[in-house]
């Protein structure tokens, strides 16, 4: 109990152009329509209660500088945190990507048309059976921007830029991920990541 009010008092206190173009390879595409249609499910993340806790005030603290409200911020980390998990992404390398892509905006629109904080192209809903899904909604965007990154990551055995390259529609240029990790590495770093470096 003196933990959980611990943390409360703590809490209390407390872009991107194109991301996800459509692949131009008809199989690759077909596989991620695929992966995508397969694994959209919400998840709950958190196993240990004080390490969530734990990790929770120190997200909702490095988030502050992006979201003012403390209960806001600690929604946006579960959610966060949840799609993570359920994707096998480290959540730290997910917030880096939402800071590079949106500025934790829900709102924001690129001049592709991809939507809300992870930037995800809206063809996806159709790709897979979705078109009422609203990619504005945090927990829908998350789930979507996560296996993304999960099936680029899978397709790319683990390499962290290519993937990150790979969601990005940027595949071949290192200016998307070297933003991503600067993100991570000024921002959200909380254990090393291989970075193929």
């Amino acid at each position: 109990m003196r933990r959980l009010a611990a943390v409360a008092v703590l809490l209390a206190l407390g872009l991107a152009g194109g991301a996800l173009a459509q692949p131009e390879d008809p199989a690759e595409r077909e596989a991620l329509r695929s992966f995508l249609e397969e694994t959209i499910t919400d998840a709950n993340s958190f196993v240990d209660r004080y390490d969530a806790e734990v990790w929770l005030v120190d997200m909702s603290g490095r988030l502050a500088r992006y979201v003012d409200d403390p209960r806001h911020r600690l929604k946006l980390l579960k959610q966060i945190h949840a799609a993570a998990a359920q994707s096998q992404l480290p959540p730290e390398l997910v917030l880096a990507v939402i800071e590079v892509e949106s500025h934790f905006d829900r709102f924001a629109v690129s001049r592709a048309g991809a939507q809300g904080m992870m930037q995800v192209m809206p063809f996806w809903k159709n790709e897979i059976g979705r078109p009422d899904d609203n990619l504005t909604m945090n927990e829908t965007n998350f789930t979507y921007g996560c296996r993304i990154l999960q099936f680029y990551m899978q397709r790319e055995k683990g390499h962290i830029e290519r993937a990150l390259a790979r969601y990005n529609g940027s595949l071949g240029s290192d200016v998307y991920p070297e933003k991503v990790y600067r993100a991570w590495r000024d921002h959200w770093r909380t254990e090393p990541l291989d970075w193929s470096r």
